[in-house]
């Protein structure tokens, strides 16, 4: 199904989270189409997974919106903590945000598994986002390793090109700057491919050309990429 240009942002680092900020692309389509697909999902819990600075917070965060999820934090979920936090939601959602789930113990097993077990029960939903697909997971609970197995969700790759130049041209608008129409596809370029690399070039280029007193251009932008560079 096709959309309109919607910007996908980094939770944390972008300024704004709303759903007209999110452009879908090849990179991220699939696992947009899980968030639009809601509550239509085969099993309790979908997961997102993907590198840093791909989407996978701002598309949790939409499904939040959508659902009055609760979030909960990974490093407070237990099986004693459980109920206090997950109360009588139907929702719940889990950011994993770096943490390598191919280490064992780098989360409670029992109390996902209890979790994933709760939401069945209430018919509800949980929304995990995380670097690893849940089958590489460091898992060793047979009953969880077996529900993540018969999970449902999708990759966001690193963005494409579309993306990346969406991205950099809105954060360019955002911060009410009209850079020569070269500037953005020079950037998109060079720069490592994620939303959060974008963010953080379009805020030092700000800067730089503040604290020289000269407009954005290539030759600027080439000079920040060279010093970045620099040992």
């Amino acid at each position: 199904m096709e959309q309109s240009p919607q910007l996908a942002l980094a939770l944390g680092s972008w300024p704004s989270l709303d759903e007209a900020d999110f452009v879908v692309t090849p990179s991220n389509r699939a696992a947009r189409a899980w968030i639009d697909r809601y509550p239509d999902w085969p099993a309790p819990l979908v997961a997102l997974h993907g590198p840093a600075g791909s989407g996978k917070s701002h598309l949790l965060h939409l499904w939040r919106q959508r659902t009055a999820a609760t979030l909960i934090d990974p490093a407070a979920l237990t099986p004693e903590t459980l109920p206090a936090l997950i109360g009588a939601a139907h929702a719940a959602a889990i950011d994993f945000g770096a943490a390598d789930l191919a280490v064992p113990g780098a989360f409670d097993e029992r109390a996902l598994l209890h979790l994933y077990n709760m939401m069945g029960e209430r018919r509800g939903h949980v929304l995990v986002a995380a670097r690893l697909a849940p089958s590489r997971w460091a898992v060793a609970l047979p009953d969880l390793r077996s529900r993540l197995g018969a999970s449902s969700g999708a990759a966001i790759d690193a963005p494409d090109d579309l993306l990346l130049l969406a991205v950099l041209g809105k954060l360019f608008a955002d911060r009410q700057l009209r850079p020569p129409p070269e500037v953005v596809p020079f950037l998109a370029a060079r720069i490592e491919r994620s939303l959060d690399a974008a963010a953080r070039v379009v805020d030092r280029l700000d800067r730089m050309a503040m604290d020289s007193r000269r407009s954005i251009s290539v030759a600027l932008a080439r000079e920040l990429l060279d010093r970045t560079e620099e040992p």
